[in-house]
């Protein structure tokens, strides 16, 4: 369900410059209705202030005011705060964050997903361990840093990453590679024919 991006803060504007019901306010806030109450009796959100969701383009006036003549009507988001909220949605599914104390286990990750899934390009170790191609060449190469202390450990009891997306990534990079097998083979098989 779509929300504001500050819900409360935006309830709080709606409350003080509309004559929106609180069910109208909580719906589109996606708020319970005791907490509108409570947001307009002053006992809940106390010291938060009211952001203008016209303004930031949550909302159109026209929206507002054709919500204000009829209490059955619901607020619904503008089309360009729709999209907004979908890129942070995926810039958040995208992000990895990785503890400081886990990263120093991602060069033995990378060794041991080099010498047991070598059918992994690097884009892909990339992605599921979180870490750059630098490094990876690096452990490849044995020219890492702390190469002499480098020993293959499985990236999943490190917690790098879950045995399902490992699993979910060499599938797909094994029928890949057995694909271009056997186009090589039918390609040499050709060949031979002419």
């Amino acid at each position: 369900m779509d929300k504001p991006l500050m819900p409360k803060a935006t309830a709080i504007w709606l409350i003080e410059h509309t004559f929106l019901t609180f069910e109208q306010i909580a719906n589109f806030c996606d708020l319970h209705l005791l907490e509108v109450q409570g947001i307009a009796d002053g006992e809940v959100a106390k010291g938060i202030i009211g952001v203008d969701p016209i303004i930031g383009g949550q909302l159109t006036a026209e929206e507002v005011a054709k919500c204000e003549k009829n209490p059955a009507l619901r607020l619904s988001l503008s089309e360009s705060a729709r999209k907004v909220i979908k890129e942070q949605e995926s810039r958040k599914k995208n992000a990895k964050y990785t503890p400081i104390v886990k990263r120093q286990d991602k060069p033995d990750a990378i060794a041991w997903l080099l010498k047991h899934c070598p059918e992994l390009n690097d884009a892909q170790l990339m992605k599921l361990i979180g870490t750059t191609k630098h490094t990876i060449q690096a452990v490849r190469d044995k020219t890492h840093w702390n190469a002499q202390n480098i020993r293959p450990r499985d990236p999943v009891l490190l917690a790098l990453c879950t045995q399902t997306e490992l699993d979910k990534l060499y599938l797909a990079a094994k029928e890949k590679a057995t694909q271009r097998v056997s186009d090589q083979r039918e390609e040499t098989l050709r060949k031979l024919e002419i």
